[in-house]
């Protein structure tokens, strides 16, 4: 009997190691699913993320654009703004600083 019992311990033994296997096999098989499901969520938030940053960049480089139209048309205004400004104080000293030359060239020094 005596070996019956022990025989008996054993394979319970076997039983539970068995038993014990199956569930580390489990909890690691979920663990992988786990991680898994993880990394497919982080890069669908990253996907995510950069689709959005790339949004904002176009929507600058668009703003940006259409500003710099609008910057160039400013500057044409007010660079033919100066130069009509420059044409007409030229043309309206244009006598007195010839006057003066002449003044200058034929007045004698000695």
């Amino acid at each position: 009997m005596a070996s019956n019992r022990g025989h008996g311990g054993i394979q319970q033994l076997l039983a539970a190691e068995q038993e014990a296997q199956h569930i580390v096999n489990a909890a690691r098989s979920a663990k992988n699913a786990r991680l898994k499901q993880a990394k497919d969520e982080a890069e669908r938030e990253i996907a995510e993320y950069r689709a959005h940053v790339e949004a904002e960049f176009q929507k600058k480089v668009q703003a940006s654009s259409g500003d710099s139209g609008a910057n160039v048309k400013r500057l044409e205004y007010e660079t033919a703004e100066k130069i009509n400004h420059l044409s007409t104080e030229g043309s309206r000293i244009s006598n007195d600083v010839v006057q003066m030359l002449l003044k200058q060239v034929t007045t004698v020094r000695n």
